[in-house]
């Protein structure tokens, strides 16, 4: 069991063109029986909260960017209904999404914009594993080109797949040949 970290567009087209998607990548977590951790936020990772717990994913989890309930809830406008238990980080935005990349074993991107891009790139520099699913447009159709004119073009730990299912067997993947010699922590 894994603690996989769904990025994605709050506002904007993509949350329009990836709340299928975003749904998908819930349930196929759901089913897979990891735990979903996402920034607390509205758009694509509240949906694909809301998907993994109407398929009975066993713990879901949010790292807010506020400092309590309240702030969370009235400052930031930000849902609480999908969520087990939201660690409320105090951190804002950007010291939240290096909270969020750095507690989770790989992280699956749905399109986005500026914020999906931080996350990304926390995620490079932190060595954790990332998967694009692709169709939803944002920021998620610029990456090859990103990880060309950054010289990390052939990272192995960046994929990208048409389907939640697809990235998530990928990120699997990686992540079992990772820490093979300590697969009975992750049961």
């Amino acid at each position: 069991m894994y603690q996989i970290c769904i990025s994605g567009g709050s506002k904007g087209q993509s949350v329009t063109d990836g709340t299928q998607i975003a749904q998908e990548v819930g349930k196929e977590v759901a089913e897979a029986k990891h735990i979903l951790v996402t920034g607390a936020t509205i758009g694509l990772p509240d949906i694909a909260a809301e998907s993994y717990k109407n398929n009975n994913g066993h713990m879901s989890l949010g790292i807010s960017p506020a400092s309590s309930k309240v702030e969370h809830t009235i400052k930031y406008r930000l849902p609480s209904l999908a969520y087990d238990a939201i660690v409320y980080s105090g951190l804002h935005y950007v010291g939240r999404d290096t909270l969020l990349i750095n507690s989770c074993d790989a992280v699956i991107s749905i399109g986005g914009r500026i914020g999906t891009l931080h996350e990304f790139t926390i995620a490079v520099e932190t060595n954790t594993p990332i998967g694009f699913v692709l169709g939803a447009g944002g920021i998620s159709t610029e990456i090859k080109d990103i990880l060309k004119a950054a010289g990390r073009r052939g990272n192995d730990l960046v994929v990208f797949g048409n389907s939640g299912k697809e990235v998530l067997e990928q990120l699997i993947q990686i992540l079992d040949k990772r820490n093979k010699k300590y697969a009975y922590l992750y049961k």
